[in-house]
């Protein structure tokens, strides 16, 4: 081997095994990281960053960046090429910049770079830096395997990009369907108790016809309770925009959470006799910031859906503190979800298939839960361990805890 920096130094063996890395690898660092080592005996280099730019932004992030040789014991106080790769975005172009002092006293401070673009689509470009401190400079035998080196990162980057898209399509084409599935069922869910409303209204005004006061009263709690299912159906849809679009004010105070806790579920038992419901509240549980309203709704809304994918089975709400935050451990003993829906199931308009057929609802609930809690600075997750139920986890910050106004 002469200087170790010319492109006629490798052998097709080696150029093919750099493909092989940057074509096969499943995870983009890995391959960049495995492309730029391998390649240094026959490309010198101290320091290797990546740039990364959005055209629509102006911006330009490092998304990698590795210090191999003398820059490596100061990484915080050598160059990364951050200008050059600037420029580079900028002109379009191969461009190298040299020391004003060539022989330093110290050689970090004499970098020399060399910096190629980066074309990985119309809306992402970005740039590849070498920098070597003290030199050699990058002579033109060297910058043909240099643009090797950047059309494999290039390749690389376009791959991931591809993958990052068919992840997105994913979503949207699950969306999508999540979507038509919603229309389906809240024209049903609508028509539903308009049928019953329209009907029933229709018999009662019936002329020809004398209905006793019991049959009469009948009707109309019919009417009046499936007037309640549609106003709950318009409630949830108009919550749901409005968290969406980021329009629901909240009533953000001190709250004391095993109150408003106990109250939902004393007000769930008294309309639904049968229902069973353990309630363990930790002593000397902090204050949370919060909308009693809104913490209520969700109390109720994960008390609805256990009733109906659950009904008959035990529900223990556990409240305690941990972490730094208030946690509501909220389980069913019910069928549970099957592991697959899990990542999808606080999704808008998401109901499980096939249970759900029977099912009166919107698939808005869970969603509406999930938005509430994270207005308030929280988070929630699900669990579905085998025969062991639903477990829903809350965690509210603290009454003293800065909360999204």
């Amino acid at each position: 081997m002469s200087t170790g920096y010319f492109f006629q130094d490798l052998d097709v063996e080696k150029i093919k095994k750099i493909y092989k890395i940057s074509s096969h690898s499943s995870d983009w660092k890995s391959a960049v990281d495995q492309v730029l080592n391998y390649s240094r005996p026959y490309f010198v280099f101290d320091n290797v960053a990546v740039y990364f730019s959005q055209n629509t932004s102006e911006r330009l992030d490092v998304i990698f960046a590795r210090a191999t040789g003398r820059g490596r014991s100061k990484e915080a106080d050598v160059a990364w090429g951050e200008t050059i790769a600037s420029r580079v975005v900028a002109e379009k172009k191969v461009l190298i910049e040299e020391p004003a002092e060539k022989k330093p006293s110290d050689r970090l401070l004499a970098p020399y770079l060399l910096g190629l673009p980066l074309f990985i689509s119309k809306a992402q470009t970005g740039a590849l830096v070498f920098v070597r401190f003290g030199g050699p400079p990058f002579e033109e035998g060297s910058l043909d395997f240099a643009q090797f080196l950047a059309d494999q990162v290039t390749a690389i980057f376009r791959r991931k990009s591809l993958d990052d898209l068919e992840v997105e399509l994913e979503k949207q084409r699950t969306y999508t369907s999540l979507q038509g599935d919603f229309i389906n069922t809240i024209s049903h869910e609508i028509r539903n108790p308009l049928g019953f409303i329209r009907g029933y209204t229709t018999t009662l005004l019936r002329e020809d016809t004398n209905w006793d006061k019991k049959t009469q009263h009948d009707f109309l709690e019919i009417i009046d309770r499936e007037t309640n299912n549609l106003t709950e159906l318009i409630d949830d849809l108009l919550d749901s925009s409005r968290l969406q679009s980021g329009n629901m004010r909240f009533n953000f105070q001190p709250l004391r959470l095993d109150s408003i806790i106990r109250d939902e579920v004393s007000r769930a038992v008294v309309n639904n006799p049968g229902l069973l419901v353990r309630v363990e509240i930790a002593e000397n549980l902090p204050l949370i910031r919060g909308d009693a309203r809104r913490i209520a709704q969700v109390i109720n809304n994960l008390i609805d859906n256990s009733q109906k994918y659950a009904a008959g089975t035990n529900i223990t709400i556990k409240t305690y503190y941990a972490d730094g935050f208030v946690i509501i451990e909220y389980n069913d003993e019910g069928p549970g979800i099957d592991q697959k829906y899990l990542p999808i199931v606080f999704s808008r308009f998401f109901r499980v298939p096939d249970t759900s057929m029977h099912i009166r609802g919107s698939g808005l609930g869970l969603s509406i839960c999930k938005q509430i809690v994270e207005s308030h600075g929280g988070c929630m997750d699900v669990a579905s361990p085998p025969k062991k139920g639903l477990t829903f986890f809350i965690r509210l910050p603290l009454e003293n805890e800065k909360t999204q106004e």
